[in-house]
């Protein structure tokens, strides 16, 4: 049985609020709309698409811009030549295509991201979204000998999973840890911290030196939240990571949490913070870091990309890990947040589904991956995908990063799950943090009240990590 969208369900949905007993029963993945565009399946065509099918695709234009989209698509035409492609871009992805999902005349791919994204909860809930498993089962592009699934970096497929089934796509690789400028620190003598003791010495260093020790972006403070949700999972293990995605009670809570809360606060009470941090957004703060004015910035590695206008030419930004809290962390030094960034989805009742899947396809070959990376400074989802290509020194930086943690990146799902907790109510604990106008305690204590309010909350949809 398909389910038709409802106006009120999703708009409930992209307001982070999604009304899932009622529809848990019915809502499909759009096997009508999927069987309705299929055309003959063989080895050059596993996923079935019909060829003379249109295809269109809706990109989120921000950091990344659209231009990898229209080599993807010119891949993807290569493939299907009868396929004629409608390409769009928007910063505006909820206001744009909000009224077509309710409709039910959604476009075959999105891009949904950026600040104006529809909510994961609610599009999950309606059975808006069409399951990608065949695709993770599919031949890869390159290999017909090796599935999809097999060509993804760890984690991936975890981070767009949802009750067990695969439905966002989450393109680029970011890893999130603690950037620096390797010009100024060999010009300086210092050495990147590998414990929080070590950190907070270097920062009195780097203070008596007269530059700010830390930058942040105090309207979007949540970016100071990574570095304390990591260090807690370094300490107390994923388990403590788990936990919070599970909305358990007191995980917000758990001493591993407290000592990292405690330990980001010193920031503040010790005056490691850049004077005005607190009113700039990420792009300011980030500048004001390129400028030298500060020593340390928190930030995923979308940063050299983002930032390439403004950054000296001779600057050799490096990202590291958070450094460890104690001697008994359960994860090494090296472990951090690494995980897929920049979702994309196929609708459940898009005209063409077999062409939306098999566009994902292209995008995960080698060369729709590759290319993504010369373009944008970005590692994607695909393993080896960098490989021959000249990196600049920050995404250089990352790839050692990814290679000295041999395996143990870690990340967490809340923030996939309840979207409105982290970019809202974590936000704005962490606003109030690092300006000092709450404790650590106090942090953990309203991050935890919010979470426990979308666990009580029957009208938001629940999700287990195991």
């Amino acid at each position: 049985m398909t389910y038709r969208i409802s106006r009120r369900g999703l708009l409930q949905g992209a307001a982070g609020v999604a009304a899932a007993g009622t529809l848990a029963g019915c809502a499909t993945s759009g096997d009508s709309s999927t069987d309705a565009a299929k055309g003959e399946v063989s080895a050059a065509n596993p996923l079935g698409v019909n060829e003379d099918a249109p295809l269109e695709v809706v990109i989120f234009n921000g950091g990344f811009g659209e231009e990898y989209a229209k080599a993807h698509q010119a891949i993807y035409k290569e493939r299907h030549p009868k396929a004629e492609i409608k390409h769009s871009a928007t910063q505006q992805i909820a206001e744009t295509l909000q009224p077509r999902f309710v409709a039910g005349d959604p476009p075959d791919v999105v891009n949904n991201s950026g600040g104006s994204q529809i909510d994961f909860n609610g599009l999950v809930a309606q059975g808006a979204l069409a399951d990608l498993g065949e695709l993770l089962d599919a031949p890869s592009l390159d290999d017909p000998n090796k599935k999809v699934r097999d060509t993804l970096l760890p984690g991936i497929v975890d981070v767009g999973s949802y009750d067990g089934k695969f439905l966002s796509l989450n393109y680029a690789y970011s890893a999130y840890g603690i950037w620096y400028s390797e010009k100024l620190f060999e010009a300086k003598g210092w050495a990147y911290p590998k414990t929080w003791d070590e950190m907070i010495a270097l920062c009195k260093t780097i203070k008596a030196a007269g530059i700010a020790p830390w930058t942040y972006p105090g309207k979007h403070s949540r970016y100071m939240s990574w570095p304390i949700l990591a260090a807690a999972g370094k300490m107390g293990g994923v388990e403590v990571i788990k936990a919070i995605d599970n909305l358990e009670p007191n995980a917000w809570k758990h001493e591993a949490v407290k000592a990292a809360a405690e330990a980001y606060y010193q920031l503040a009470v010790d005056g490691f913070l850049q004077p005005g941090a607190e009113g700039m957004d990420h792009v300011q703060s980030q500048t004001e870091w390129c400028r030298g004015k500060a020593a340390f910035v928190s930030c995923g590695s979308w940063l050299e990309n983002e930032q390439k206008a403004v950054t000296p030419p001779d600057f050799r930004m490096a990202v590291a890990p958070t450094p460890s809290l104690s001697t008994s962390d359960k994860l090494p030094y090296e472990a951090f947040r690494g995980t897929g960034s920049e979702p994309f989805i196929v609708p459940a009742k898009g005209k063409n589904v077999r062409g939306g899947l098999d566009y994902l396809r292209v995008m995960l070959s080698q060369k729709g991956a590759s290319d993504f990376t010369r373009k944008v400074s970005s590692l994607t989802a695909v393993q080896g995908s960098s490989e021959g290509i000249e990196l600049g020194p920050g995404l250089t930086s990352v790839t050692k990063l990814i290679d000295a943690s041999q395996g143990s990146a870690f990340t967490w799902l809340y923030s996939s799950y309840y979207r409105k907790l982290e970019r809202e109510r974590v936000d704005a604990a962490c606003a109030e943090l690092f300006a000092k106008r709450i404790t650590a305690a106090e942090w953990c204590d309203k991050v935890q009240k919010s979470a426990d309010e979308f666990a009580q909350d029957p009208a938001i949809k629940k999700y287990k990590r195991v």
